[in-house]
């Protein structure tokens, strides 16, 4: 075991939420503002900041009735998500290793819960869940990484953080943790991905455990 601790992001990592995500902006953009969002700035700030900050970009003027159009229309098709091919395999074989679980997430932790309804593994074999509402600061800073690592007695050095955008990675190197890359999120391309400097980047989840 390299690693004690393993981090992951949630949205685009475990789940395969960015479909459901684009749809639910496209809805509260058209539905609030009557116009198309710009998709490519869209799914560029998935992973990042957060729904207030994206509903910010869209017209910040707006910015509470937008987030309240975009969650009645999301949290319902949470009932429809899937997680991505290996996921469940992957956290199972890491838990039997010994390592220590963990989601750090740009969500809210009450919309975390709705994917752990939809996915009971999901909270039974996580020890600590970091949502928007544990930090001040968001991704990229490392603030959320941090927070994890000290509920778990853990230090960078013994950690790896997962995620599928850039402010995940940029949040993971920050915080002194070993980052890894999906490739199979469907938000964000890989050489988006490598811009922002990765330890790894991988394209299956059972390439994790060899690095960990």
């Amino acid at each position: 075991m390299r690693y004690r601790v393993i981090l992951f992001d949630l949205d685009g990592t475990l789940i395969d939420s960015g479909p459901i995500i684009m749809a639910s902006m496209r809805h509260a953009s058209v539905t609030v503002l009557g116009r198309e969002p710009d998709e490519e700035a869209v799914r560029a700030a998935i992973g990042g900041q957060g729904l207030v900050s994206q509903m910010r970009d869209l017209d910040p003027d707006r910015v509470d009735e937008l987030i309240d159009v975009y969650r009645a229309h999301n949290e319902p098709l949470h009932a429809t998500l899937e997680t991505f091919d290996g996921i469940p395999e992957l956290l199972r074989e890491l838990v039997e290793r010994g390592h220590q679980l963990g989601i750090v997430t740009a969500k809210r932790r009450s919309t975390v819960h709705l994917a752990f309804d939809r996915f009971p593994f999901l909270a039974e074999l996580t020890d600590v869940l970091i949502g928007s509402d544990d930090t001040e600061r968001h991704k990229p800073d490392p603030d959320p990484v941090l927070e994890a690592l000290r509920r778990l007695g853990a230090t960078p050095d013994e950690a790896v953080y997962v995620g599928d955008s850039p402010f995940d990675i940029n949040a993971g190197n920050a915080a002194g943790a070993y980052s890894i890359a999906v490739g199979w999120g469907g938000i964000h391309p890989d050489e988006r991905l490598l811009a922002v400097g990765p330890d790894a980047l991988v394209q299956h989840p059972g390439e994790i455990l060899a690095l960990v």
